[in-house]
């Protein structure tokens, strides 16, 4: 009998959770080959009771950081039924912009030996809520029999799409801007028919838009429709922009500030079907993508290296808004500091959210917001020919009120 399969996110720090003699040995001898992490346990880094010892752990979360930093995941098993040692655990996955999953030996007292008393108390006493602690996901088992049942799957995160290897065409900030975008697609090849839902290429390219579809321009839910049939179709990948997140929350019920463009934004999608429609799309779109291989990265307001292909809340943050750190201007608007200008990464980085007059190549990044909404341009970069296609705006649709960089 075929038993359950649990989808695990890699790579992430996954700790095995339960009193000594809960099954840990039987779990490792199948988990790790199934999901393709590393294993470290804490009586590895220590002797006798220094095992247990707060530099052992030190040593195991140590060593564990160094595999995580390489990409690796990793599956630890020790003294974790108490929280402190969990708090040091989590800390870590945060350090390293990566999940944090507890899969929990959570037995029965009569199914241990006599001395795990302690430990068994102490996980029923602190380990009821782990979601609360901080782990993005939980997993159970009751018995030795479910864990010789369980098989774990790998799952790759959500901006890892390194088996997409194009071509693509990087699309910069569309502001609902739908008669350019519509001209842009047919510049670079794009073609509707009656048997589609949504322009697609011919040469089967994928459009890779990079977020901010609303907002400003004259039509943003229609933006909204067609990306989203496109992404449907499978000829358009998008991430996550600013104003796409301030849309998001704004739809979910969230308390948000309406200006730049979303009051009008909201008002364009007053039927209930579009609402439903747009809020489903902005819920699936990643904070970036890594592409091709781990060649390509296209991401709203960019990404240094240490942060691609990892999902955190500060990696959300900054593919949203940049590198800032709560700094304004006098005019109130929010300091950023020039990443590019410093990156060393081998990965081209695609990017907008700043606009700029002509597309801003530094080091290997490439700013391609050229300000549509505001009477510029809207750009696209064909990927790998790294050739620019570019419409002009057929007017400001409003005034961003200083120069473009």
């Amino acid at each position: 009998m075929i038993g359950p399969v649990w989808p695990l996110p890699f790579p992430a720090l996954a700790l095995l959770i339960g009193a000594p003699g809960a099954g840990q040995d039987e779990a490792l001898a199948r988990w790790p080959a199934q999901w393709g992490g590393q294993v470290l346990r804490q009586r590895d880094f220590g002797r006798g009771a220094g095992a247990q010892s707060s530099g052992a752990l030190a040593s195991l979360l140590s060593a564990a950081g160094t595999a995580l930093q390489a990409g690796q995941g990793v599956m630890l098993e020790g003294d974790f039924t108490l929280p402190a040692p969990r708090r040091a655990a989590l800390a870590l996955a945060r350090a390293e912009h990566l999940p944090a999953v507890a899969l929990v030996l959570d037995l029965a007292r009569s199914e241990l030996p006599p001395a795990s008393a302690e430990a068994f108390e102490a996980l029923r006493r602190t380990g009821q809520d782990l979601e609360a602690e901080g782990f993005s996901l939980v997993y159970r088992l009751h018995s030795r029999a479910e864990t010789q049942a369980v098989t774990l799957r790998p799952v790759p995160l959500a901006p890892d799409r390194r088996d997409l290897r194009g071509p693509f065409d990087l699309i910069g900030d569309v502001h609902g801007c739908l008669p350019e975008l519509r001209e842009l697609l047919a510049a670079l090849g794009y073609r509707s028919g009656p048997d589609r839902a949504a322009p697609e290429h011919p040469g089967g390219r994928q459009a890779v838009f990079l977020g901010d579809l609303t907002d400003r321009g004259p039509d943003s839910a229609g933006v909204l429709a067609l990306v989203r049939a496109m992404v449907g179709q499978g000829s358009a990948l998008a991430v996550l922009g600013n104003h796409d997140e301030k849309l998001r929350r704004a739809l979910k019920g969230k308390a948000v500030q309406t200006g730049h463009g979303l009051a009008q934004t909201l008002a364009e999608l007053s039927a209930e079907p579009e609402r439903a429609g747009a809020l489903a799309l902005l819920e699936t779109l990643p904070s970036h993508l890594v592409l091709d291989g781990g060649a390509l990265v296209a991401a709203h307001a960019g990404l240094p290296e240490r942060f691609q292909g990892r999902d955190s809340g500060a990696v959300r943050r900054f593919t949203l808004y940049g590198d800032i750190d709560g700094r304004t201007d006098e005019a109130g608007r929010p300091v950023r500091a020039d990443w590019a200008a410093t990156y060393g990464g081998s990965a081209r980085v695609v990017y907008g959210h700043s606009p700029v007059s002509e597309p801003r190549w530094v080091n290997r990044t490439l700013n391609i917001d050229t300000g549509c909404a505001f009477g510029g341009q809207l750009t696209a970069l064909r990927y790998p020919e790294l050739e620019l296609v570019q419409v002009r705006a057929h007017r400001a649709y409003a005034d961003y009120g200083r120069p473009f960089l």
